[in-house]
């Protein structure tokens, strides 16, 4: 059996830059164990696989892996797969689609050449000592940035978000492996666990995200599912509207660009965030 796919790049003005992510169409009779060796096999960030497509309705249901497991949520995977259905796949390309994922049905549209997803509203978990993070990195409680705690907050995906000084401190970031891992694991409320690094100086948002996974520290090139929770932060810390870019990747060559536009009204928090998607390539994967 085979089974087209998609190669595109998320969160990125070029190719070759952003989040690569690989779309399975017509997975409906892959197994779970299939798909979990396929995104293995690729190995990026994140693979996705639909499994249902209404295109009458404008609907279609995914299933998300990392090369380790199943995600309940994620961003760039969620917005470039909405753009090979609405650009690839869709034959009349409607500008407003849904996707089913595992938490639930996330609404989609384009404008222009941006993808935009709506975000489900946020939960706000345990807030952090910063002098927690001597102990498994080489920061100190100097380097972190004064007006904001360090807070684990979920939009599907739970991140700790961290926030420093400045983009000299989050570049020069290093963390111990196996004691972020014990820290992670002994910390955090749900089962993704991963560490969201942030600067704003003078309104310019610079992020870094890193998690361990299949026992090595990995760094993520443009994290959706880490934005929407970094916006739901800066909504409720910073300021009730939000209008930014999230600059992400840089430190590992992979510059993206993350569309921030939010609103906080009465303890109701509106999170869209938005990207571009390239096309790389296409072709026909052999399933085993």
């Amino acid at each position: 059996m085979t089974i087209p796919f998609y190669i595109v790049d998320v969160f990125t003005e070029k190719k070759y830059a952003g989040n690569q992510l690989a779309v399975f169409l017509n997975s409906t009779d892959l197994t779970t164990d299939q798909m979990q060796q396929i995104a293995s096999e690729i190995n990026f960030a994140e693979s996705t696989f639909v499994t249902a497509i209404a295109a009458e309705n404008n609907k279609a249901t995914i299933r998300i892996f990392t090369p380790a497991h199943e995600m309940q949520f994620a961003g760039h995977p969620i917005i470039g797969t909405s753009w090979v259905l609405m650009n690839k796949i869709f034959k009349h390309h409607p500008k407003e689609i849904k996707l089913n994922v595992p938490i639930g049905e996330i609404p989609v549209s384009q404008s222009k050449d941006l993808v935009w997803l709506k975000a489900s509203q946020p939960s706000f978990l345990d807030v952090f000592m910063k002098e927690d993070f001597t102990s498994f990195s080489n920061l100190s409680a100097a380097d972190f940035d004064d007006r904001f705690v360090v807070q684990e907050v979920t939009t599907g995906s739970a991140f700790v978000i961290v926030p420093l000084k400045d983009k000299e401190t989050l570049n020069a970031v290093k963390l111990d492996k196996d004691k972020t891992a014990e820290w992670l694991k002994a910390k955090c409320k749900t089962k993704h666990q991963a560490l969201y690094f942030f600067s704003l100086e003078n309104e310019v948002l610079t992020t870094r995200m890193l998690c361990i996974e299949n026992d090595q520290l990995i760094e993520d090139a443009a994290t959706g599912s880490a934005s929407t929770c970094l916006q739901a932060f800066l909504l409720k810390y910073h300021s009730t509207e939000i209008n930014m870019v999230n600059n992400q990747g840089e430190y590992i060559n992979r510059n993206s660009q993350i569309y921030f536009n939010g609103k906080l009204e009465e303890n109701l928090f509106d999170i869209n965030i938005g990207g571009e998607t390239q096309f790389v390539a296409q072709g026909e994967w052999e399933v085993v």
